[in-house]
């Protein structure tokens, strides 16, 4: 689409932080009104707006994305995506270990083993930990306790935190980000364990790379989207 405004602001209203351009209020693409919660959220997504050159690149918008999906997608639908996010938990990649070879075994434990021990404390839960792939039950409460967890969420942090569940394959990497334990960077090598070490072994993918680099710029996004949702 080619650019068709000049300027990008965010502007206060009674309602929320609205971006207009050129004066004239930016919709979803659901044609729902842009309300945002923070300023400085506001000023981030016009700022995505404001940056665009003569063409509107959406993938270079991610702030604006994640906007647009907590208001189209999200809100009208809490219990489902808290419901979904939560339940990675249940099969959460941290829980499923190597015993061979042996050093991959080891770096998973120094990997994971703190995640899970910060887990349990912070919420009051045990895991079951298995070897290999193949399903291992955890305890029931687990389910019904990260399913409180996730609805506590609002629309938009939770639009940024199951965007993180589904990119590192763990509800707890996620909130881990979300409590401030992990940077999303930290949370993404973490949940690339395996990764890691195959391509230390037998070479870089090329395929691979790029999906990292992907994954990557999702979860830097989502981590600053939840930051600014914080700034106020």
């Amino acid at each position: 689409m080619k650019r068709f405004y000049k300027t990008a602001a965010a502007t206060q209203t009674e309602s929320g932080v609205m971006v207009n351009l050129d004066g004239r209020a930016v919709r979803t693409p659901a044609r729902a009104p842009l309300v945002l919660p923070t300023v400085a959220l506001g000023e981030a997504v016009a700022a995505e707006w404001d940056a665009q050159g003569d063409k509107i690149i959406p993938d270079t918008m991610p702030l604006m994305s994640f906007a647009s999906t907590a208001i189209d997608r999200v809100a009208g639908n809490l219990e489902a995506v808290a419901t979904e996010a939560s339940g990675y938990a249940a099969s959460d990649l941290l829980c499923y270990r190597a015993d061979q070879p042996i050093e991959l075994a080891q770096r998973q434990a120094e990997a994971w083993d703190p995640i899970l021990d910060w887990a349990r404390t912070r919420y009051d839960v045990t895991f079951a930990i298995t070897i290999g792939i193949m399903p291992v039950e955890q305890p029931a409460e687990n389910r019904t306790r990260f399913m409180s967890v996730a609805q506590a969420f609002d629309a938009h942090t939770l639009t940024a935190l199951h965007v993180m569940t589904t990119a590192f394959g763990s509800f707890l990497l996620a909130l881990a980000v979300v409590e401030g334990r992990l940077t999303a960077e930290e949370a993404l090598a973490t949940s690339r364990v395996d990764e890691t070490y195959q391509a230390e072994l037998w070479g870089v993918d090329e395929d691979a790379q790029k999906r990292h680099q992907r994954l990557m710029r999702e979860v830097t996004s989502a981590h600053r989207f939840i930051e600014l949702l914080r700034l106020g």
